[in-house]
């Protein structure tokens, strides 16, 4: 399996890590090492994460790590990340444009 992620995804990984970086820079590079690995296991587990809740779509699936919640989304032969979220929030239909 392929991992693609969007210019959203990247966009808040880089939000979260600015925001992480005002404490700690190594701290922020930490969790960007470790929200890299924790995407990659869906590599050999695709189907690891459960159905995001607002949408019930089999297809498109959510894998929480720490406060956070990756959406992707299973495709033949790619997964695609849509976006990185903080568990408290709705998710916005606009993520998956």
């Amino acid at each position: 399996m392929r991992i693609i992620w969007s210019p959203l995804a990247i966009e808040r990984v880089e939000e979260i890590s600015d925001y992480i970086s005002y404490d700690s820079p190594i701290a922020a590079n930490n969790w960007i090492d470790k929200i890299f690995s924790k995407v990659d296991k869906l590599k050999d587990n695709p189907k690891i994460g459960r159905v995001v809740p607002e949408i019930q779509n089999k297809t498109i699936r959510e894998i929480i790590f720490g406060n956070y919640r990756i959406i992707y989304q299973l495709e033949k032969g790619s997964i695609w990340i849509h976006t990185v979220r903080n568990f408290k929030q709705i998710l916005p239909m606009e993520d998956f444009d």
